[in-house]
């Protein structure tokens, strides 16, 4: 699996409908420690998160998250801009995550989550 297939692959458990699918692609993509944050939530494990996802997808029925850009990488760690998507075609500004990758390049170990782009300085 390249990095762009690890991501990508995490991304479609955040658009999982299904709880059971969203926690087993979490388990593939995600090593057993590892940590989800953004600015609504403190760091959460895989248990946690997919709770997080939960309510998530509740209040956003239909909703997909997508990668945007192309993966970003280099001593372990990576970055990539994101976006939510709704079933009537309207998105949410895109996001970008920064995130740490396991040493055989096989897991994700820390997700950073930002929402929205830079304001200008």
């Amino acid at each position: 699996m390249t990095l762009e297939d690890l991501i990508d692959t995490y991304c479609a458990g955040w658009s999982a409908e299904d709880p059971s699918e969203r926690e087993r692609l979490f388990r593939l993509t995600l090593s057993g420690d590892a940590t989800y944050c953004d600015p609504r939530t403190p760091p959460l494990r895989i248990p946690a998160l997919c709770e997080y996802v939960a309510g998530i997808r509740a209040a956003r029925p239909g909703s997909r998250v997508v990668r945007t850009s192309r993966v970003d990488a280099h001593h372990g760690f990576a970055r990539f801009h994101w976006q939510m998507a709704f079933a009537d075609g309207s998105t949410l500004p895109e996001g970008i995550d920064v995130v740490r990758v396991s040493a055989d390049g096989m897991k994700l170990e820390e997700i950073l989550g930002f929402f929205g782009p830079l304001a200008p300085r």
